[in-house]
C-alpha cells in the first residue's frame, strides 16, 4: 500500500452557500397563508361578537319586558336606549349614535318591511323619552315583539 502523501486527491472543495432567494417551499406557504388565515380570524371574531351582542340584547329586552319595578314610559325609554346600543355595537362604520327623529326610525325601519317603526307602534321611540307620561294608545306588548323582531332581522 502505498503511503497516503502519494495517492492523487484534490482539495476539498466546500458547496457554495445557500442563497437567500428562491425561499424554501415553506416560506411561500406562510406568506400566502398567513394574511389568508388572519383575515377568516379576524371576521370569525367579529362575527362571533356581533352575536354576541345581539345574544346578549335579546336577554336585556326580556329582563325589560319583564321588570315590573319600571313604569310603562321607563320600559319604552330603556327600550329605545337599548336598541340604540345595539345598533351602535353592530354598525360601528356609520354615525348612528347621531341619528334623531324621522332618520333614527328609518334606520331602524332598514331592516324590516313595511315600515314598522315609522309607521306603526315603534313611533313612540322619537317622542317618549321626552314625555311626562307614556300616550294610552301605546301597546308595549306590540312595541317589545317589535324590538324582538328588529333585533332577529340583524345580520351578523
Amino acid at each position: 500500500m502505498p503511503p497516503i502523501q502519494d495517492l492523487p486527491l484534490n482539495e476539498i472543495h466546500l458547496p457554495e452557500q445557500i442563497g437567500w432567494f428562491p425561499p424554501a417551499i415553506g416560506w411561500w406557504l406562510l406568506i400566502i397563508f398567513v394574511p389568508i388565515l388572519s383575515y377568516f380570524l379576524i371576521a370569525w371574531l367579529q362575527r362571533l361578537f356581533q352575536k354576541t351582542a345581539i345574544k346578549d340584547a335579546k336577554k336585556l329586552l326580556k329582563q325589560l319586558q319583564n321588570n315590573d319595578a319600571l313604569t310603562p314610559l321607563e320600559k319604552v325609554i330603556e327600550l329605545s336606549s337599548l336598541l340604540r346600543r345595539v345598533a351602535i355595537s353592530l354598525d360601528v362604520k356609520t354615525n348612528i349614535g347621531g341619528l334623531t327623529g324621522r332618520a333614527w326610525l328609518d334606520y331602524l325601519d332598514s331592516s324590516l318591511q313595511n315600515a314598522p317603526f315609522k309607521n306603526g307602534v315603534g313611533r313612540c321611540l322619537v317622542d317618549a323619552p321626552y314625555q311626562k307620561e307614556l300616550p294610552q294608545n301605546v301597546d308595549l306588548t306590540a312595541l317589545f315583539d317589535l324590538a324582538k323582531m328588529w333585533l332577529n332581522a340583524q345580520k351578523c
